[in-house]
């Protein structure tokens, strides 16, 4: 009777044990890797390589820009979204998940049949590329607005379709922060 009240006793402490975790047991999930879903993940992989295009784009401003107003908002893109892009691959490494989507020659990103929402070409982008003071303006400004208009779409996506409160948080953020820029751009346009 003893040995079996001791085999009890030692059986509910390893049970209790196991439960509570080791140091060497991986740590118990984040409420946000059990509250994902397939939406979550597809934006965290879509949204990577459309914000990697948008500093591409942010980065060529400097050297080809003769308006302060287009080389101001770049620097401030850059600043936004570089930050992003770090948040969207930490989310996809807690849930277990490639970061990488569909590639395609030259670095497109295929979602389904379709090219990504917004993404420019590489003809967009070499154009842009050989383009210098107010054409490259006009043109910088214009690419932008497409790209930061798909961008607000995939995020409406999220925030219809997401279970991660942390993705959908970003994508509202996404949303309010590029929608004010769409508006700053098509001023700049006009102006």
């Amino acid at each position: 009777m003893r040995k079996i009240f001791f085999s009890g006793v030692v059986l509910a402490a390893s049970l209790l044990l196991g439960a509570c975790g080791s140091p060497d047991s991986p740590a118990p999930a984040p409420s946000s890797q059990a509250g994902h879903n397939a939406a979550d993940v597809a934006f965290a992989q879509q949204m990577i390589p459309h914000h990697q295009q948008a500093l591409e784009m942010a980065k060529m401003v400097p050297s080809r820009s003769s308006d302060p107003k287009v080389v101001d908002l770049a620097g401030r893109i850059d600043r936004a979204q570089d930050p992003e892009i770090r948040q969207l691959q930490g989310w996809l490494t807690s849930w277990g998940v490639a970061a990488a989507s569909h590639s395609m020659p030259g670095g497109h990103q295929m979602s389904g049949e379709h090219s990504m929402t917004g993404m420019m070409s590489d003809a967009d982008l070499k154009s842009l590329d050989a383009a210098k003071g107010p054409a490259f303006d006009r043109s910088w400004l214009e690419m932008m607005i497409k790209h930061h208009q798909g961008a607000v779409e995939m995020a409406k996506t999220e925030l219809a379709q997401g279970a991660d409160a942390g993705a959908r948080a970003l994508a509202q953020r996404i949303i309010d922060a590029q929608q004010a820029e769409i508006a700053e751009m098509q001023g700049l346009l006009k102006g």
